[in-house]
């Protein structure tokens, strides 16, 4: 089913922008900010008068405000750890997720092919959330903009930190690699130690040529949802980047112990 969408003009740009703000719980100085925030290049005048540069800036400032948070509250995690879960809390998916809770379709000014449509695509609904996170900034300054950002997000740390986020790894990976790659992920046996009645597992995942970095576990499940999750967090890291493709195939995997 499509979201609902809005195409205002200048009779009704006013009431819209109104209903914004309440809904996204936050009032503008300079409403020119939100109008801009909530513009995509199909319904602009210009690609200066859409949002994709308080997208870029936006994003910017996502990143900053999630890892200052990650930092403070797990003073124990090393990089490693704090880099997974960021990768999850400020992905797109996610951010896609927060604006669709807000119904931010419902105020998006697009062009009449894309509103003909009818389906606005995750990407879109992403772009918005990071692009109002960037109009705030400007508005009153990045306690404003942090507040609005930890509102939306924060739970969702709890969540990937607890290994909490949606489903396991593996079905998340598989929709994932099947949504980005029409691939579906395989898992390889590497190596196992210990005697028969206490054996352990190490399991590379793999989509399509690429192999992701191996894991061990105290059975091959175990074994599995951790490569997964490896695996999950190199291919959210690539598309965060904006690699449009599968990264260059490793010719194996390389063991870690």
């Amino acid at each position: 089913m499509g979201h609902k969408t809005t195409i205002y003009n200048d009779g009704d740009r006013e009431s819209i922008l109104a209903k914004c703000q309440e809904r996204i719980q936050y009032t503008f100085e300079d409403p020119t900010l939100l109008l801009a925030a909530l513009t995509h290049a199909s319904g602009a005048d210009h690609r200066l008068a859409s949002n994709e540069r308080l997208e870029f800036f936006g994003d910017a400032i996502l990143g900053y405000v999630i890892c200052e948070k990650l930092f403070h509250e797990f003073p124990d995690c090393l990089e490693g750890e704090l880099t997974r879960i960021k990768s999850v809390v400020v992905s797109r998916q996610t951010c896609a997720i927060a604006s669709k809770k807000m119904n931010l379709q419902e105020f998006l000014l697009l062009g009449k092919g894309m509103a003909i449509h009818g389906h606005i695509p995750d990407s879109l609904m992403a772009d918005v959330f990071e692009s109002l996170v960037a109009a705030i900034y400007l508005d009153s300054g990045r306690k404003t903009a942090s507040e609005f950002i930890l509102r939306h997000l924060e739970p969702y740390i709890s969540k990937v930190a607890a290994g909490q986020s949606g489903d396991n790894y593996k079905s998340q990976l598989q929709q994932l690699a099947q949504q980005e790659y029409a691939r579906t992920p395989t898992y390889s046996l590497i190596d196992e130690k210990g005697p028969d009645h206490s054996k352990c597992f190490q399991i590379a995942a793999q989509i399509g040529k690429v192999a992701y970095e191996p894991a061990w576990g105290r059975n091959k499940k175990e074994a599995e949802q951790r490569a997964a999750h490896n695996a999950l967090t190199e291919l959210l890291n690539v598309l965060n980047n904006g690699s449009p493709s599968v990264p260059t195939p490793n010719d194996s995997p390389n063991p870690v112990f």
